[in-house]
């Protein structure tokens, strides 16, 4: 299993990767707003693709209200 830090934007134009920031936190966009959960599972979705792996080998470890997350694949 692999962790890996993530800083998600929420509100932003599309959902994407920015790209890693200078501690290795991955730095994510996403058009959902950070209501009832909708950021997280747009998160979850968009990284099953970058990672070419299904949505339920990904899980949120750390951080499920805030904006820096641990997931773990």
């Amino acid at each position: 299993m692999k962790k890996i830090n993530i800083r998600v934007l929420p509100r932003s134009s599309k959902n994407e990767i920015v790209g890693e920031m200078a501690d290795r936190t991955l730095k994510v966009k996403l058009t959902a707003p950070p209501v009832d959960g909708e950021a997280n599972k747009k998160l979850i979705e968009l990284l099953a693709k970058h990672f070419g792996v299904s949505k339920s080998k990904i899980k949120i470890v750390r951080g499920l209200t805030s904006k820096n997350k641990v997931i773990e694949i």
